[in-house]
């Protein structure tokens, strides 16, 4: 009994003996964050009347960040003094955004079939963008 007690604690420690720890290093991201104020003459009406949109140009974001990396988008009813990630929706609202190379495009359109005009935004809003990547 005894010589199968050791024998089975020898398999198990040249079994855990034999197992290869691997360390991985990745890059560390990098993160670059833009505030830009958008004013209401800024928003524009679609054609068809179903979505206000507003441009915001960000030279940094190149085609290998929309490909490769990320983006994040805030808005700030308040000035600053808090944030409301997007999308989200809001007095009925539903804002969205595109990123593409330059810039980024944030649409509202309504979530509520109802009315399906949107409510253009009445006041400037905050727009706070953080691009997330490695080479920013």
């Amino acid at each position: 009994m005894k010589k199968l007690t050791i024998l089975m604690l020898c398999i198990a420690t040249l079994g855990l003996a034999s197992c290869k720890k691997d360390t991985i290093v990745q890059p560390s991201n990098a993160i670059l964050t833009v505030v830009k104020d958008v004013s209401t003459n800024a928003w524009v009406l679609s054609n068809d009347g179903k979505t206000f949109s507003a441009n915001i140009s960000i030279p940094e974001i190149d085609q290998y960040h929309v490909d490769n990396e990320g983006t994040l988008v805030y808005i700030s009813y308040n000035n600053g003094a808090s944030y409301i990630a997007v999308p989200f929706v809001y007095n009925v609202d539903a804002y969205s955004f595109e990123v593409y190379k330059g810039g980024i495009s944030i649409d509202v359109q309504s979530s509520d079939y109802q009315a399906t005009t949107p409510i253009k935004p009445s006041q400037t809003i905050r727009v706070k963008i953080v691009l997330v990547g490695n080479d920013l």
